[in-house]
Parts: structure tokens; C-alpha cells; sequence
């Protein structure tokens, strides 16, 4: 991950641009992720897990238990900001889908 601190106004629009992507391209490339992770299972998850969030996993299994005491470990209060954090990235991400959208200018075009 590129780290950017305190950069110069005439930075600020190319930083702030997003890399485009086509609808068939992002397709692809999730469908792709699913079939591996279909075929290859555990394996295909760890690897994307370490590619995606740069963290090893030794196992993909979560017990209830540790779930529990890994929520006791956060704050009401910040539990709440979480959730809310979740609805406004979930919004915001929802706006920025690319939609496929088929033209025909004539009949046959």
C-alpha cells in the first residue's frame, strides 16, 4: 500500500483519481476469484486473503468463542461507529457501481 502524507495541492487530483475499470473486466476477475476459490477452497482463500489483506492465515475456522471474546474486547460505543461506518461504505460503494449498459444507435449496430 502506497503511504501518502501531506501532499502538495497539484497532487491532490491525481491521487484522488480511481483506477477505471470495465464492467466485464471487474466480472471476469471476481468470477475468476470464485471458481478458484470453488475448486481450490481453503487453499484459494488463504492465498487471496494474503494477497488482498497481507495477513497469513493458519486456519479459515473462527470459533464462537473466540468471536465472543474478540467483541468483548470493543466498545459499545465504538461498536456502533463500526456499524455506521458499514452503512456509509456500503452506500457509497453502491453509487459507484460501473452498470453494463448495451446501445444499439441502429439495427444491427
Amino acid at each position: 500500500m502506497q503511504l501518502i502524507d501531506n501532499p502538495k495541492r497539484n497532487q491532490w487530483s491525481e491521487i484522488l483519481k480511481r483506477p477505471t475499470q470495465t464492467v466485464d473486466d471487474i466480472e471476469s476477475t471476481v468470477n475468476q476469484i470464485f471458481d478458484e476459490v470453488r475448486t481450490e477452497g481453503d487453499v484459494a482463500i488463504k492465498k487471496y486473503t494474503s494477497k488482498f489483506d497481507d495477513v497469513t492465515l493458519e486456519t479459515v475456522v473462527v470459533s464462537a468463542e473466540e468471536i465472543a471474546k474478540a467483541a468483548n474486547k470493543v466498545s459499545e460505543k465504538l461498536q456502533k461507529a463500526i456499524k455506521i461506518a458499514k452503512q456509509n461504505i456500503e452506500k457509497f460503494h453502491e453509487a459507484q457501481k460501473t452498470r453494463k449498459i448495451d446501445i444499439i444507435t441502429s439495427k444491427g449496430v
